[in-house]
């Protein structure tokens, strides 16, 4: 299976980019390469090169100047995996030959040539299937069952300090 840092990053630089997009009012406003570079531990440089892939291809639209940086240039509904991925030149394939179909040479493809074939039209379905609207409510619901978490965690230690205070008093 090839699918590189490069398509990884660029989901994960829109997925992050999606995420910061809207300030508290709901409104748009640009998010920086720099803070994405610093949230996920992506090379800036790297990020630059991505971007302008992803510019190019009209998945964002980027903003010049002071408080400059990038927004979505669809709704996060309208752009899938398979987009941010194929955007960046990114290949999913799982064959030996690079659908190629020449595995062996002269000889032609090999015996498994269908079979891997097979596998990379069901990923392309996937991710085709999965916009950034899913990967971003599914981000949140997992940061708000962590929020949750944690409040029950607080919650439970106040009650055993209050527990150990009215023990030991």
């Amino acid at each position: 299976m090839r699918l590189t840092t490069k398509g990884r990053f660029a989901v994960t630089a829109m997925l992050d980019l999606a995420l910061n997009e809207l300030d508290l009012t709901g409104a748009s406003k640009p998010v920086t390469l720099a803070g994405i570079s610093e949230r996920q531990d992506i090379s800036l440089s790297y990020l630059e090169q991505l971007f302008s892939r992803l510019r190019r291809q009209g998945l964002v639209t980027s903003v010049r100047g002071p408080g400059g940086g990038y927004n979505l240039a669809k709704s996060r509904a309208e752009i899938s995996v398979s987009a941010i991925i194929s955007a960046v030149d990114e290949d999913i394939d799982a064959t030996q030959c690079g659908g190629k179909e020449n595995c062996h040479g002269a000889l032609g493809r090999c015996m498994t040539h269908d079979l891997w074939a097979s596998l990379n039209a069901k990923i392309l379905d996937y991710l085709s299937d999965v916009s950034l609207a899913d990967m971003v409510n599914s981000q949140q619901a997992k940061d708000q069952n962590h929020l949750d978490n944690s409040t029950v965690m607080f919650a439970s230690r106040k009650s055993c300090d209050r527990n150990e205070a009215a023990v030991s008093g």
